[in-house]
């Protein structure tokens, strides 16, 4: 039982541990902060509110107190003892409430002090803890990043991945698609298949035409030869008809001069 216990646990704090945000987290840390803070502010503003409802009723007091002094002197001044020595003892119980009170505004006062210096530790606590939590933020959601351009190159992510089958498949189709593309011409060409448009040749018709087509270029060539050959004989002619001269003249000396015969 404590095996299996231990099995949940474990297997649970996986799960957890993979569906938890870091920055999530921090966020709602830094939420209840604002709370803790909104808090001890309250109780700042509570507490100077008390302090000055505590000087309100001293004010009161105090003003009673005169006023019943006053009275006391009236009073001894009309000879009228009795009166003022009533007004003097009303005046001493507002002096000891007024005594009290103070003694309360004080403490009140040192505990104002306390919240409100709490408060501006709380405060830049917080502000440090928000500075610190964006740059936690900013450097997972960089590192983050950074591993997800890596799985991207190195296709290992599940995106990538996808994509990638996607490639290998293409590619063997195609290949699949050209090898099946080359069997069907290599079969037509034999004869094996027939070609219902008539535009197809075996490979014996293709040879024939290939050795006839070059019969052609021979001949073409051997009668562009011939007319070249023809074409330049009588530009030799002409060009030699100076050189000839000179060959015709021992005929002119070996026919007999007149004179001679006479």
């Amino acid at each position: 039982m404590k095996r299996m216990s231990m099995v949940f646990s474990a297997k649970a704090n996986k799960a957890l541990d993979r569906a938890e945000d870091p920055r999530e987290t921090l966020d709602y840390s830094y939420q209840k902060q604002l709370e803790l803070l909104q808090k001890v502010r309250r109780g700042v503003a509570d507490v100077a509110t008390s302090r000055k409802r505590l000087e309100l009723q001293m004010n009161g007091l105090q003003q009673q107190s005169d006023k019943l002094q006053g009275q006391g002197r009236q009073a001894l001044a009309a000879g009228r003892e009795d009166l003022a020595r009533e007004a003097l003892t009303r005046r001493s119980g507002l002096q000891q409430q007024l005594t009290d009170l103070q003694t309360q505004y004080a403490a009140l006062q040192g505990e104002e002090e306390k919240l409100t210096l709490a408060s501006q530790r709380l405060q830049a606590k917080v502000d440090a803890f928000r500075t610190r939590k964006e740059t936690i933020k900013a450097t997972y959601t960089a590192a983050e990043a950074q591993t997800r351009i890596g799985e991207a190159f190195s296709g290992i992510s599940e995106e990538m991945g996808d994509v990638g089958l996607a490639i290998q498949r293409a590619e063997d189709k195609t290949a699949s698609m050209q090898a099946r593309a080359g069997a069907i011409d290599e079969l037509m060409a034999s004869g094996a298949l027939d070609d219902p448009t008539g535009t197809s040749k075996d490979d014996i018709t293709l040879e024939l035409e290939r050795l006839s087509s070059g019969s052609d270029v021979e001949l073409e060539l051997q009668r562009m030869k011939g007319e070249l050959a023809g074409s330049a004989a009588p530009q030799q002619l002409e060009a030699g008809a100076p050189a000839a001269q000179p060959a015709a003249q021992p005929q002119a000396a070996q026919q007999p001069r007149e004179g001679d015969q006479a």
